[in-house]
């Protein structure tokens, strides 16, 4: 089964926690603290496996998780840092944020890698919260939490060359003479219910990608057919073989079907129809086909290549693959390798989130919401006095205790943070 579109779930591993400790050993006058940081939890990567080309292994799990990081331990230990979770996907894999719509990672060399979500930093032991004015503190964190976050995973096949045109043109028969491709080919529409893709060797050993892609019809860039589902396939091509029924079997007009499969490339993606295309002339066997051939090239506003062929005796068949290798030996992949690509850093203005925001439940408690006053309380031990004093002190450097009383919070008002309640104090 062909899948090229699925929407999971991703969630990188949590950090270790930081350990409270102290060494208690024999000629150790001075032991101190001695608790180690938690290790840092796993990403959640992808990487290109040429072997594939479609996303049937997301199909059925929905859900994936890195391992978390090794707690701290005692004598100063750093708990192990877990690997990371490496997923395989086929080139021409890109991935967005389900929230945002934000391209996460673009995927098209093989190997290649992109860190999907990021593992939270292992939690430091009290260690490192030692100083003059508090030798033996009793102070750990928490792990920080893992980057969680619904993802789309969309598959952009990569071929050098593209299939279009109407259902029963002959697009799947051509592609099953030019290559070992065997895609389902019968006398109906919508015969090809997903992409196929063929290796084209010519006679002089240039080899190519072809891709059959399902026919497209009036209205496909909005949903109509099966058109809107696969165009974007289209987007990777080099050069787009634009076949035409020229006999009219069906009765329609050839230059009145290319011309709307063109609109329809156009509406759904401009940059389409600069590419190099070739019209590719089928059932030239057929009586009338060479009647409508001459009357199309007089309709034809442009200058196309045209290469009149028949899929049942072969005809013209060598010399339309030797015109499409001619034509991408001219042109570069629309793609840039990684080793080529410009290096420099472009940094963005991005507006600062807020630390906290403040609202009001029904029941008149004040709550509490932001990512980073969420990541820091889930980073802070509870059972120790003194880590709920540090959160109170960052919580009031933050501005917190302010903002509630500007929001007429006052002595003994609850106030919830995720799924705990506080008692404000002034």
């Amino acid at each position: 089964m062909f899948v090229d579109q699925v929407k999971v779930y991703v969630k990188a591993g949590d950090g270790g926690n930081g350990l409270v400790a102290f060494r208690r050993e024999i000629y150790v006058p001075m032991g101190g603290p001695a608790g180690g940081d938690g290790g840092n939890g796993g990403d959640v990567v992808f990487e290109v496996d040429e072997g594939l080309n479609t996303l049937m292994d997301f199909r059925y799990q929905k859900h994936f998780k890195a391992p978390r990081g090794e707690n701290g331990m005692s004598k100063g230990k750093h708990g192990r840092n877990s690997e990371p979770l490496v997923l395989p996907v086929p080139p021409g894999t890109t991935v967005r944020d389900d929230a945002t719509g934000e391209v996460i990672a673009d995927l098209v060399e093989h190997k290649q890698r992109a860190v999907i979500a990021k593992g939270g930093r292992g939690g430091r032991g009290n260690i490192r919260f030692a100083n003059p004015s508090n030798p033996a503190p009793e102070i750990a964190e928490k792990g920080e939490p893992g980057v969680e976050r619904d993802i789309q995973i969309e598959l952009k096949l990569i071929a050098d060359v593209g299939l279009v045109g109407f259902p029963s043109v002959g697009k799947s028969t051509l592609l099953s003479v030019v290559s070992a491709a065997r895609p389902k080919i019968a006398d109906y529409h919508f015969t090809t219910l997903s992409p196929n893709l063929g290796v084209v060797d010519t006679a002089d050993q240039r080899g190519f990608v072809l891709a059959d892609l399902p026919g497209l019809i009036e209205g496909a860039h909005e949903g109509v057919g099966l058109g809107y589902q696969f165009l974007r396939h289209v987007e990777r091509t080099r050069v787009i073989l634009h076949v035409l029924d020229m006999a009219g079997t069906e009765g329609r007009d050839p230059y009145e079907d290319f011309v709307t499969i063109n609109k329809e490339l156009e509406q759904y993606d401009p940059s389409i129809l600069e590419r190099p295309q070739i019209i590719v002339a089928n059932k030239m066997d057929l009586p009338d086909a060479k009647d409508m051939l001459d009357i199309f090239k007089e309709q034809l506003e442009e200058d196309y290549p045209i290469y009149p062929i028949s899929t049942v005796t072969q005809e013209g068949i060598r010399d339309l693959l030797f015109a499409v290798a001619n034509k991408l030996d001219e042109i570069p992949k629309n793609y840039q390798p990684i080793e080529d690509q410009d290096e420099r850093v472009v940094y963005r203005f991005e507006k600062e989130e807020k630390a906290f925001e403040i609202t009001r439940d029904p029941d008149g408690a004040f709550v509490l919401t932001g990512e980073r006053i969420e990541k820091l309380f889930k980073m802070t031990d509870f059972s120790r006095d003194e880590s709920v004093q540090r959160f109170s002190r960052q919580m009031r450097g933050m501005g917190v205790d302010d903002a509630l009383r500007k929001r007429g919070a006052k002595d003994g008002d609850t106030v919830r943070l995720l799924d705990y309640e506080f008692e404000f104090m002034e």
